[in-house]
């Protein structure tokens, strides 16, 4: 009803009711009209055919049909009007007499089949009624219905009666009854009509009133008498209009007082706008002279560090002593973990900014978490703590996450725990939270037995260049960003980092990580199949070394007897293995003594020494056939110590090269001396004849006078690029089908795909492996013949070498500046030619570092000629073993290409020039040789 308005209301609830009483009424009275009228038509006809079943009783008897055919013609007479027929009949259901003729005497007969029923009986056929009454002897019909009756029916009256006329008077009625609706329906009509009058029409009138008040018409009024409650309605509405008028009078007034306020307010606002547009360029001056500072201050610190660094590996490589190695090693360590706190301050100014890009690579999970544990371990054992490491074996070896990042987490809070802790232990543990599909959900947790933080001081950590105290800075010393920085990379990588920690008991630093896990081969495989079933007794004073060091050896199949020192009786076992504890002062003596009674158990005895006792592993090595490994123990280190002096294992025959070369000529181009001269002594030793050229011009001039079987192009070149090269290599006659494979270091997605569509016909990446190469000239050798040899799947094999491109692991060289090994590898193992490459890249630093130098002095330097040159390091990088370099150039490379500027990535270019510098001192002892 919402839908409609008033007057359909009224309207509505006036009539239906009307209707639906008036309905009611009709239907009842007429019903019973219609049978009332049916019940004396019936009892007119009883009160006819009973008396006639009397009276014809002794004209059956006597058989006199005049007697009872006179008695019927009177009756019908006289009852003519709905009487049509009268007949009776004997007990064998003959007509005896009828008052008229009929048609259809077998529609008044009983069943012949049926006796004659003793009480009268009525049948209705449309519009005629048909009774029959039995004629019995002796007796009247009144005393028969009472009661059964001995004498036999003499025969029966039947009736005929027409009830047209009682069908008429039956529809009468019922037309009576439903003009007495209309008529009713009618005067409800009426009376509707002026209720709506007297009451919808001023309703309507005041609504109008209303609607035009709303809109803003506060000075109109209803005018007109109106009855009853409707007057008190229009009053009230009138007096509403008045206290809008006034209300709207004063709310213009307080509108124009706010609009001069608030004109006085913009005039102060527009005045703090300009007072903080000045603040604003201020401030970015300031961050800008402040990002020039970090940048200058990393590049300054960054160039005696590395002097450092790489004179310390020079001697690294002359005659040393165990300890004087050690002492360079730590000397070493301790450059890097100073190399990283200056990270640390860019990585904070990266992070404020939102700059620092995380990476996603396969790495070696335990060796990563032992590299922190070694270099914080001096730090703890000067100070007598014991450091452990439990990592959870259910924990996949291989994940794929950004290692540095993680292991610059763990820096900072062991580093934490370590500082405010005297005495105790120092226990790192991982656990294997939750494991789904390819991805493991780590939980990392660093308890320690130091100092404590109350709850109050607790708040503050996370906050930066502050500490839970004030004085703390003074005591332990810091800056108070390591957790700053700890919490943002965390939450950078999608996990969380909390603590728990109660006054002078010790705390817990705890975070989580989700990481994917991988199966990609990310270190050597260790042997320790020699070592199963073996014997050891290891002696650690401290349990909670004691059970990483027990659960690591039983891992690999030893069976491990614990001794928390060693046992007066003599026992035998394979091994010893005896653990020096931090805390207290090892003295040579005593110390030689338990060495004795270790070898007196087992003929190999492997002593862990405290980081600090470097001199005391000298002394001890020099002295007795042992081997003295630093704690904390390292499980690779460990458990190759303890193969050391078993039987070699056999070495597995590498299987012989094809020495046999293909009738093939092949072009090669490459603008890189160093890349076409590998490539060439790699095509050397498997194509007859192979020609090269330095750029895309000479390729085409090349291509134009003789055929080539297959041509291997680079694509940054000067003067013409290999894809416009390809194109018009294609357009001549002599190589229009010759296959053009693309060589270049983009290992990018999308990149082989790229190249495709312009035309190349398949795609390899730098550095280029042997195998590889064997495999692309077999498949586009035009002499191969397919039957003989599968040819190569090329869009899998593409595939998989783009993905082992991008998937390479920089972490394993993280460390190395000249991987001599990686080096030889590219080279096919040629020393000469390994010698001659990174020769060659020696040269071309200085031009590549007078043109970084000349890039970060001048803001209008060409900035595609700057990325030829970053691209051609790149390529020259990859085939002489510089992994890190190699990586510092594919970053500024894909940033360059992304659009970013110089500014963006200074940091990057001056870590360039660090890792350049590195490399041409590294360089040095290889090529004296």
């Amino acid at each position: 009803m919402t839908r409609y308005g008033l007057r359909a209301r009224v309207i509505t609830l006036t009539l239906a009711p009307t209707l639906i009483i008036g309905l009611l009424l009709s239907a009842f009275f007429s019903f019973n009209r219609y049978h009332d009228l049916e019940k004396q038509v019936v009892n007119s006809g009883l009160s006819i055919i009973e008396p006639l079943a009397i009276a014809s009783e002794e004209g059956l008897k006597n058989n006199s049909r005049e007697a009872v055919r006179r008695i019927i013609s009177y009756a019908h007479r006289k009852n003519s009007k709905f009487v049509r027929s009268i007949a009776v009949f004997d007990y064998n259901h003959e007509l005896f007499v009828t008052s008229n003729f009929h048609p259809n005497f077998e529609l008044l007969t009983f069943p012949r089949t049926e006796p004659i029923p003793l009480l009268v009986s009525s049948v209705l056929q449309e519009n005629t009624l048909i009774l029959r009454a039995p004629v019995i002897a002796e007796s009247g019909i009144v005393a028969t219905m009472k009661g059964p009756d001995s004498n036999p029916a003499l025969g029966y009256v039947a009736i005929e009666l027409d009830l047209s006329s009682l069908r008429l008077q039956q529809y009468q009625e019922i037309f009576s009854a439903f003009l007495v609706m209309l008529i009713g329906l009618g005067l409800s009509a009426v009376f509707a009509y002026r209720l709506m009058y007297d009451v919808t029409r001023p309703i309507s009138h005041m609504k109008s009133m209303v609607d035009r008040i709303r809109r803003g018409h506060l000075d109109v009024r209803i005018e007109g008498k109106m009855h009853g409650e409707l007057d008190s309605l229009k009053n009230g509405i009138n007096a509403m209009a008045v206290s809008l008028s006034e209300y709207h009078v004063e709310m213009q007034h307080s509108i124009d007082q706010a609009t001069s306020d608030l004109r006085e307010t913009l005039e102060q606002l527009e005045i703090q706008n300009v007072e903080l547009d000045i603040a604003k360029k201020r401030a970015q001056e300031a961050a800008r002279v402040k990002s020039e500072f970090l940048a200058n201050m990393s590049h300054e610190l960054r160039t005696p560090l590395n002097g450092v660094i790489g004179f310390t590996r020079q001697m690294l490589k002359t005659t040393l002593t165990n300890s004087q190695t050690d002492y360079l090693l730590t000397i070493e360590k301790s450059a890097n973990n100073l190399l990283n706190i200056i990270n640390d301050i860019l990585d904070f100014s990266k992070l404020e900014a939102g700059k620092l890009a995380l990476e996603n690579i396969p790495f070696d999970f335990q060796s990563s978490l032992e590299e922190v544990v070694s270099l914080q371990a001096t730090s703890a054992h000067e100070k007598g703590l014991e450091l452990t490491l439990k990592i959870d074996p259910k924990i996949p070896t291989g994940l794929v996450g950004d290692p540095l990042r993680i292991q610059q987490v763990l820096t900072n809070l062991v580093g934490n725990s370590i500082k405010f802790t005297e005495r105790g232990n120092i226990d790192i543990s991982v656990e294997l939270r939750s494991q789904r599909d390819d991805s493991v959900e780590l939980q990392f947790m660093v308890r320690d037995t130091g100092i404590g933080i109350s709850e109050r001081q607790q708040s503050q950590l996370f906050q930066a260049f502050s500490q839970a105290d004030a004085s703390i800075s003074r005591r332990y010393g810091g800056t108070g960003l390591g957790l700053v920085i700890t919490q943002k990379l965390v939450s950078q990588m999608g996990g969380e980092i909390s603590l728990t920690s109660r006054l002078h008991q010790g705390s817990t630093f705890w975070f989580t990580l989700r990481l994917a896990s991988t199966d990609m081969p990310v270190s050597d495989l260790l042997e320790t199949q020699v070592l199963r079933q073996r014997t050891l007794l290891l002696v650690e004073p401290n349990m909670q070394a004691a059970s990483v060091i027990q659960q690591t050896l039983v891992q690999e199949g030893l069976v491990v007897t614990y001794r928390s020192s060693l046992p007066e009786e003599t026992e035998s076992f394979d091994y010893v293995l005896l653990n020096l504890s931090p805390s207290k002062d090892n003295d040579v003596e005593s110390v030689q003594l338990m060495v004795e009674q270790a070898m007196r158990c087992a003929p190999h005895v492997v002593v862990g020494t405290p980081s600090t006792a470097l001199a005391l592993s000298d002394h001890l090595i020099q002295r007795y056939q042992i081997h003295c490994i630093t704690k904390p123990l390292s499980r690779r280190k460990l458990l190759q110590t303890l193969a050391a002096n078993q039987e070699s294992i056999p070495l597995f025959e590498s299987p012989e090269q094809n020495s046999e070369t293909l009738p093939l000529r092949v072009m090669a181009v490459d603008d890189n001396p160093a890349n076409l001269k590998l490539i060439s002594a790699l095509l050397q030793e498997r194509v007859e004849s192979v020609i090269t050229c330095t750029n895309g011009v000479d390729a085409v001039k090349q291509a134009e006078v003789q055929h080539f079987d297959i041509i291997l192009m680079d694509i940054q070149m000067p003067h013409m690029d290999g894809v416009t090269a390809c194109g018009n290599i294609k357009q001549t006659e002599l190589n229009a089908n010759t296959p053009v494979i693309a060589v270049t270091a983009h290992a990018m997605t999308g990149e082989r795909d790229r190249l495709l569509k312009a035309g190349m016909d398949d795609y390899l990446t730098k550095p280029i492996e042997e195998h590889v190469l064997q495999q692309v000239l077999m498949h586009w050798n035009p002499h191969t013949n397919a039957k003989e040899l599968e040819k190569l799947d090329i869009s899998t094999s593409a595939m998989v070498i783009e993905n082992e491109a991008e998937n390479s692991s920089p972490i394993e060289h993280s460390n190395i500046i000249i991987d001599w090994q990686a080096a030889l590898k590219q080279s096919a193992n040629k020393q000469d030619l390994a010698r001659d490459m990174l020769k060659m890249l020696v040269d071309y630093i200085p031009e590549v570092n007078a043109i970084v130098e000349g890039a970060l002095e001048d803001d209008h330097f060409d900035v595609e000629q700057f990325i030829h040159h970053v691209h051609k390091l790149h390529g020259s990088s990859s085939y002489c073993g510089v992994p890190r370099l190699k990586s510092v150039c594919a970053t500024i490379e894909k940033a360059l290409r992304s659009g970013s500027s110089i500014e963006d990535i200074e940091p990057e270019l001056f870590e360039l020039q660090d890792e350049m510098e590195k490399v041409e001192a590294s360089a040095k002892p290889y090529l004296e040789v």
